[in-house]
């Protein structure tokens, strides 16, 4: 922490909040008023919403690699390794082989040593893949049995990976059908609380519909639920999921991949729950 001279008194951050000492050293419970506006103050300030927006864009680009299963070159996770905001949004993510087995949870990344992993017996192991594979819950197998282990390490991920909620493809799944009607009808008192329930859950809003885009095999699909197309102060609700191809073409369900599965129904599920008006029929 490196004090930084504010008139008669120092000031710094101490985990990102301001902090100050008096000319004798003594640290103050709170930076006097009157240094509202001195520019150290000011700086230190907008230094850390700086640092806070970093975090949250770092976390969401993590999270934006694994739902979307994509291979990151072993030079960019190592590049950004040495920043606390990528390592935090990385660590103890679970990597992948290019055949999907697991080899561990990433602990370390090294340009020399390569990726330091902890690996399911416990120990630590190092490897060198050119492609870091960080891979949606859905896809791995033995997903309960990981959760399980990851408590028995105290493993916390800052990017859900493993605590994700994943929805798998029912056997029963009708492929000719070309939407989900499970979590249609959640009702709104009004649908501005509707769009912006989407926009809290950080979903865009886009022609009247919550959207949510998967890449998966080299295609994107992209996840609707109808929401209105306008935020107005009238009575609204969800409409049922449907998934469309970069054309914007509706596709059958028996199209869809379990990724862009998960995330539509994992979309369609969250806006349901903040309906403010029980639905008589499915509360009975």
């Amino acid at each position: 922490m490196g004090w930084v001279s504010a008139g008669d008194y120092e000031v710094a951050l101490d985990d990102g909040k301001v902090v100050c000492r008096n000319a004798a050293g003594r640290r103050l419970k709170s930076v006097p008023s009157k240094l509202a506006d001195h520019p150290a103050v000011v700086g230190l300030r907008q230094l850390t919403e700086w640092l806070e927006r970093h975090e949250r864009q770092c976390l969401a680009d993590v999270e934006r690699w694994m739902v979307r299963s994509l291979p990151v070159p072993f030079a960019v996770v190592v590049g950004v390794w040495a920043d606390p905001a990528w390592q935090a949004a990385l660590r103890d993510l679970v990597v992948t082989g290019a055949d999907g087995e697991v080899a561990g949870f990433l602990r370390d990344a090294d340009p020399e040593r390569g990726l330091g992993l902890v690996d399911l017996d416990g120990d630590s192991v190092r490897i060198t893949p050119d492609l870091v594979r960080l891979p949606h819950p859905v896809l791995l197998e033995d997903l309960e049995e990981l959760r399980e282990f990851a408590a028995e390490l105290d493993v916390t991920q800052r990017a859900q990976q493993l605590f994700r909620e994943v929805w798998h493809r029912p056997a029963t799944l009708d492929a000719g059908a070309d939407s989900v009607e499970e979590y249609a009808g959640g009702r709104f008192k009004e649908q501005r609380f509707l769009h912006g329930r989407a926009s809290q859950l950080g979903y865009r809003v886009r022609g009247g519909n919550a959207v949510c885009s998967v890449l998966e095999d080299d295609r994107t699909v992209e996840a609707r639920v109808w929401v209105g197309d306008y935020e107005g102060y009238e009575e609204s609700e969800t409409g049922p999921l449907v998934f469309t191809d970069d054309a914007g073409r509706v596709l059958k369900l028996g199209q869809i991949g379990p990724v862009a599965w998960s995330e539509g129904m994992r979309m369609a599920a969250a806006l349901y729950a903040g309906r403010d008006i029980e639905d008589e029929e499915r509360a009975a």
